[in-house]
């Protein structure tokens, strides 16, 4: 049954996916109660699906490695918010170096870990064989173990979020395309879809890299 449209929003969120979704989750969770998103298809149903999943705690900055941080304990907190699975498994993370300029930078990362309290363990070459067996460590001279790092579904996250922003008051349309963004006085004024026009105030494009 297709769901009718509103005639206007505080924000639009174009794109289905879990970028799309996590802007509504949090954006609910900030008290935003005039939350629109609409998704040309079905929900995770354009990158998300085919997405790795992988979750790894360290990132190129700080910035990036509290994001990642929050990430992993915010789908453990919507597992318990939710009742549904994230497919979330801490299984950890192995890095292999073959070259001593390699080695240094996994160190550097151990000791940057530390700071955030990413547990990241340096390893040898047998315990690296140890901790994956079907390796060849012949040229490999030394490693970083993080044990926490992991993986997730991200159907699962997507619907997780999705839930939980839908609890808060978001409200979720599938098979609604947007055909036009409206600008007036060069500012956005709403959205053209296939289903009739929304004002609103804000819109997020989250459809991807090439929308």
């Amino acid at each position: 049954m297709t769901k009718t449209i509103p005639q206007s929003a505080k924000v639009v969120i174009i794109g289905g996916g879990v970028a799309g979704c996590s802007v509504a989750y949090h954006l609910s969770k900030f008290g935003w109660n005039d939350i629109v998103l609409l998704e040309r298809d079905q929900l995770t149903s354009g990158t998300t699906w085919h997405a790795a999943g992988l979750i790894g705690q360290l990132g190129s900055s700080a910035t990036i490695t509290k994001l990642r941080n929050y990430s992993l304990n915010l789908y453990k907190q919507l597992e318990k918010e939710t009742g549904l699975s994230t497919g979330l498994k801490q299984n950890g993370s192995l890095t292999v170096a073959t070259s001593t300029g390699r080695l240094q930078e996994l160190k550097r990362q151990v000791t940057t870990a530390q700071l955030f309290n990413v547990e990241a363990n340096e390893v040898s070459k047998d315990q690296i064989k140890s901790l994956y067996p079907l390796i060849n460590t012949d040229d490999v001279i030394g490693g970083v173990h993080i044990p926490d790092d992991g993986q997730a579904d991200p159907v699962g996250v997507t619907n997780v979020l999705a839930k939980a922003a839908k609890e808060q008051g978001a409200n979720f349309i599938e098979h609604c395309s947007v055909k036009k963004i409206l600008i007036q006085n060069k500012q956005i004024v709403g959205v053209e879809t296939d289903q009739g026009k929304i004002d609103c105030e804000y819109i997020v494009l989250a459809s991807g890299m090439w929308s």
